[in-house]
């Protein structure tokens, strides 16, 4: 039994780099003094402890696909991969928060704590292949954000702006854990293998509950990516929250979200013809509706931050099209939209952070002029805002080529259609 404990171990490195760090930013922050500003000796525990990961996710390539752990976390090249983009968000996330004036200095340290936290839940949900697990990585990370949505205890939005979060979090964790319960009452299973594989067998009424139980499923899933329906509580969370939190908001949940479905649809799809048929359909639909929502939404706001908040939406929408193409192109695609997605919504956070810290507001007023006062700045935002719409030759616009083509050969025309207009 610890022979095989530890034999698991060594393949769960970069995860247990980020538990040992995460114990040891707790323990120096602890050692500050009220008042005390710096928090340098926090922010490279935090930026070497990140850095380790990356190099042992890294090492995480050249092996095999695996299960350990009973069977509840696989190591693949899928999940490394997902692992390294929320690394990488992390980091920046760390970055926005030492730039940015929206938090007490004395909080900041606070915050990279949380968002090592939250990061852990992230890549446990990124390797998850039950729903236990599923469930253990959604909540590690619900419970950490909604302390990190009210950071500015003293700001009536940022209260506000944690309390939804907590109420909707909580209301669809518990639609989420009921669909699960009815799955393993169906097939007696809570690994997604042995599930899918005993749905084959699964015919007429229970086939029927076995659909509903997983849209129950997407339902949690769906509010922490912010897909319509469940999206609402994205621009006052953005809104209110600080500046470096709702970056993260917009960075790390998010891809831990689409990694976990795109793990379900891989095992899912062509399992059961009514099933994939169904599921496909609910995706399609979403997918569509959230393009359209998020990018329309978007177009009268006047906070930057409710602005990138849409903006999110819409690119998970675009994402959500992606996963219908269930094949080493559709996966491909979507992990290098992540990617780019990552990139470009850190900076124009980074440039939002710098006009809020000179000018005391994210508002569209606070940017106008921004060529005279800052042209650097300016001009970065400028090309940061022309990738995420996806303009020719930067890399949103081939991140989205990549999956509208990969979409297109699958058949997926209408919505392929509704990507396009949307993002014009």
């Amino acid at each position: 039994m610890l022979n095989s404990l530890l034999s698991n171990l060594s393949f769960y490195i970069p995860e247990a780099i980020m538990v040992v760090t995460l114990c040891g930013a707790v323990l120096v922050e602890s050692t500050y003094y009220v008042g005390e500003k710096g928090r340098s000796v926090l922010y490279s525990l935090s930026f070497v402890g990140l850095l380790l990961s990356l190099f042992a996710v890294f090492n995480n390539f050249s092996l095999e696909p695996i299960k350990i752990f009973a069977d509840a976390v696989t190591i693949d090249q899928f999940s490394t991969m997902a692992k390294l983009i929320m690394i990488f968000g992390t980091m920046g996330c760390l970055y926005v928060n030492m730039v940015s004036e929206d938090i007490e200095p004395n909080t900041k340290g606070e915050f990279a704590i949380m968002a090592i936290g939250v990061l852990i839940g992230g890549m446990l949900l990124a390797s998850a292949s039950n729903m236990l697990t599923v469930y253990l990585g959604v909540e590690i990370l619900s419970i950490l954000s909604y302390v990190m949505a009210s950071m500015k205890r003293d700001d009536a939005e940022s209260n506000e702006a944690g309390l939804k979060y907590v109420l909707y979090g909580g209301v669809s964790a518990g639609v989420m854990l009921f669909g699960m319960s009815h799955l393993y009452g169906i097939t007696g299973s809570i690994q997604f293998d042995v599930l899918m594989a005993s749905m084959t067998k699964v015919t007429g009424g229970s086939l029927w509950l076995i659909m509903t139980s997983f849209i129950f499923f997407f339902v949690g899933l769906g509010y922490k990516i912010a897909t319509v329906p469940f999206h609402m509580w994205s621009p006052d969370v953005y809104e209110g929250s600080p500046i470096q939190v709702t970056s993260f908001f917009a960075l790390v949940p998010k891809m831990a979200g689409l990694a976990v479905l795109i793990r379900v649809s891989l095992v899912m799809f062509g399992k059961n013809e009514l099933l994939e048929n169904s599921w496909g359909g609910l995706i399609h639909t979403v997918a569509a509706m959230t393009m359209l929502v998020g990018n329309i939404s978007a177009i009268g706001q006047t906070s930057i931050k409710r602005l990138l908040a849409f903006s999110s939406i819409g690119h998970v929408g675009m994402m959500l099209m992606g996963i219908l193409v269930m094949n080493q192109t559709g996966s491909g695609s979507i992990l290098f939209y992540m990617f780019s997605y990552i990139f470009m919504t850190l900076v124009a956070f980074l440039v939002t952070a710098h006009v809020s810290n000179s000018f005391g507001s994210d508002s569209k007023i606070a940017f106008r002029g921004l060529i005279q006062k800052s042209p650097i700045l300016a001009i970065v935002m400028i090309i940061t805002l022309f990738s995420l719409a996806g303009l020719p030759p930067l890399s949103g616009f081939v991140a989205k080529f990549n999956i509208l083509s990969a979409a297109i050969e699958s058949g997926h025309y209408g919505l392929s259609l509704i990507a396009a207009i949307s993002s014009v």
